[in-house]
This record gives structure tokens, C-alpha cells and sequence, in this order.
């Protein structure tokens, strides 16, 4: 490998958003980018032939003119490192992405080539917004609107006012829920104060959670929501659709599904079809790698992180509490029952 390869191999390395059109594969968008990745790569100049020793056949009467043949000894290239024979120096790029969109859905794609932090933009304290399109009066069998119509009904009694009600009781059943899987004490200061500013995330495993659901556009029969979650999938986000047509007595199918943001990625900074080269996928994540230092910098991050420090100390407790009764209670059944065996329980909470 050129350095020049290798400086460009490691530039490379990091994460970017790119804009998912609707009706495309995941897949192809990632093969797309590889190729692409590929021919940059292998468009480096080969790196210098090695050279070798070889023997050469002269004649002698070139010098005193004899016929006689002898061996010269001379440094010529190595057909071994030929470009022709050995082929491209790169024959694969592996581009990772991260919380993945169907292909009925379009938005902002997170990929690259840093797996842990892709890892991390999948995890449970990474919200995601979304732009959810609706239609009343009828219903299929996957809640599309691209599908077969199993269910046909009138939408006339709905209002705004009562699309804002069902919206309120939706979202406040997801905030209790939110409460009990963030593992949060929220007897203390730092959990209010989290709370308040709307950075309670689910520890662990979880269902899809909606932190924030409102409506952005209302004209019957179309509708426009606003949604941010965290687990959440595009088929769940349909269904909702689909449940909140069910709790204003009527039907609904979800006709768009448009992600406007992923974790630290959002629409703008995302890369469209005709910018997936290499020169504006370097120029894209070096600028995450900008904004991720400045995340961190900010009190945001200090505050999720305080808040992951909290839930693991409130689990000790927990666990700690759990250990002394149930040490207790083996006293207990001890002293009230010399003969009976002892077991030990090991009891660890729920991670939902």
C-alpha cells in the first residue's frame, strides 16, 4: 500500500448520514458506497516495482568481437508487483450502517466504518425524530397505503382537538414508561433535574418509547406527525399511525415514513445520491468528528453520562438491598429451622 493510499484509507475511517430515498434497499445504498469507496482507493498510484536481480545473455563480440555469450548481471522490475498481475491493491471496503431503514421508509442513514460507535448510535439513549404522514378513512393489512384495503370508514368527526387529546394520552403512557425502564431514583435531585430537560433514557433492553409525539399538519384526511423515539422500528411507527386512527373511532394507514434525524446526524448534514464520492464522504466525516468533540465538550453529554453513572449505582443499591434481606431471611430460617437446607438465591433486577 502507497502512502498516499494509506493516508486516504485512514481519512476513511469514520462515520457520515446519507439520505435514504424511499423505495431503496438499505443494501444497495451501502453497496453503492463501497464501490464507490473502491475505485478512490484504487485510483492511488501503485506503489514502485520492487527490482531484481537478473541475468542477461550478451554476446561478447559486442566488446572484443567474439562470438562467445556471456551472463550480465543487471536490476530490472519485478513482474511479480505488475498492476496487471496482481490486480487492484484493494479488492474490498467495509462500510457498516447503523440503525437501519426499510425500504418503504426515507431519511437519514447513519453509516461508516467505526462499528462501536455505530454500535452506540443503536443504543437505547439515542433518540430519533421522525415525520410521520397519515391518512383517514381506511385501514390494510401492514397499515401502508401501498397495500390491499381491508377496512373503509368515515372520518368526518374528527377534529384537531381530539387528534391533540389522543396524541397527549399516547404520549403520556410512554412517559410513564420511560420512567420505569431509565432505573432512575426519582426521589433524588438528579433525576428531576433530568426529567425536567428531557434527558430520561431507557437503561438496557426496552420496547419502542415515544419521547415526544405531536401534529405539525392537520387536513382531513391527511395529517402530519412529529415523532421522537428511541427502539423504535418503521414498522412500529406505522402501526401507530394506525392506532391513533382506531382511537379517534375511525381508521388510518401511514402513507410516508421520513427520519429527520439520527442520534447526532440530522437531515441537512446528510449526503444525497449524487454526493456519495470520496471527496465529500472525507469532507462529511470530518465534520462529524468536529461535532462529536463538541457533544462531548458539551453538558449534555456529561449529563447522559451521569445519568447511565446514577442508574448503575442505583442497581447496586438495589442489588445490595436484595442481598442483605435475603441474607437475612436465610438467618432467619436458620435460626427457626436448624435443619433445613440452606439455599442462596442470586436475585439481579430486571433490564427490562
Amino acid at each position: 500500500m502507497t502512502t498516499q493510499a494509506a493516508r486516504l484509507f485512514r481519512r476513511m475511517d469514520g462515520l457520515f448520514a446519507v439520505y435514504k430515498p424511499q423505495g431503496v434497499h438499505w443494501k444497495l445504498i451501502r453497496d453503492t458506497i463501497e464501490s464507490n469507496l473502491l475505485k478512490e482507493l484504487n485510483s492511488c498510484p501503485p506503489p514502485a516495482p520492487q527490482l531484481a536481480v537478473k541475468f542477461q545473455l550478451l554476446s561478447s563480440g559486442e566488446n572484443n568481437g567474439s562470438k562467445d555469450l556471456i551472463l550480465s548481471p543487471s536490476m530490472l522490475p519485478s513482474l511479480a508487483d505488475h498492476p496487471l498481475v496482481t490486480g487492484p491493491q484493494f479488492h474490498k471496503v467495509h462500510v457498516g450502517v447503523g440503525h437501519r431503514l426499510d425500504a418503504f421508509s426515507s431519511g437519514v442513514l447513519g453509516v461508516g466504518k467505526g462499528n462501536g460507535v455505530l454500535e452506540h448510535l443503536c443504543g437505547s439513549h439515542v433518540t430519533r425524530d421522525y415525520t410521520l404522514e397519515g391518512e383517514f378513512g381506511r385501514a390494510t393489512n401492514d397499515f401502508s397505503h401501498t397495500t390491499r384495503v381491508i377496512e373503509k370508514s368515515t372520518y368526518d368527526h374528527v377534529t384537531q382537538d381530539k387528534l391533540e387529546r389522543v396524541l397527549a394520552m399516547i404520549q403520556g403512557a410512554n412517559q410513564k414508561a420511560l420512567i420505569m425502564y431509565s432505573q432512575m431514583d426519582l426521589r433524588t435531585q438528579e433525576a428531576y433535574e433530568l426529567a425536567v430537560k428531557g434527558l430520561l433514557y431507557p437503561h438496557g433492553k426496552s420496547p419502542p418509547i415515544l419521547t415526544g409525539l405531536r401534529c405539525i399538519h392537520f387536513n382531513p384526511p391527511h395529517f402530519t406527525l412529529e415523532v421522537r423515539c428511541v427502539n423504535e422500528t418503521q414498522k412500529y411507527l406505522r402501526k401507530l399511525i394506525h392506532e391513533v386512527g382506531l382511537e379517534l373511532r375511525t381508521s388510518a394507514v401511514c402513507s410516508g415514513v421520513r427520519r429527520t434525524r439520527d442520534g447526532p446526524f440530522k437531515a441537512e448534514n446528510a449526503l444525497t445520491r449524487q454526493h456519495w464520492t470520496a471527496d465529500c464522504i472525507i469532507q462529511a466525516i470530518a465534520h462529524f468528528r468536529k461535532t462529536t468533540r463538541k457533544i462531548r465538550k458539551s453538558g449534555m453529554y456529561r449529563q447522559t453520562a451521569g445519568q447511565l453513572n446514577s442508574s448503575a449505582k442505583v442497581q447496586e443499591q438495589i442489588r445490595s438491598q436484595i442481598g442483605q434481606s435475603d441474607q437475612i431471611s436465610q438467618e432467619h430460617v436458620e435460626l427457626t429451622s436448624p435443619t433445613s437446607d440452606r439455599i442462596v438465591d442470586g436475585v439481579t433486577p430486571g433490564t427490562g
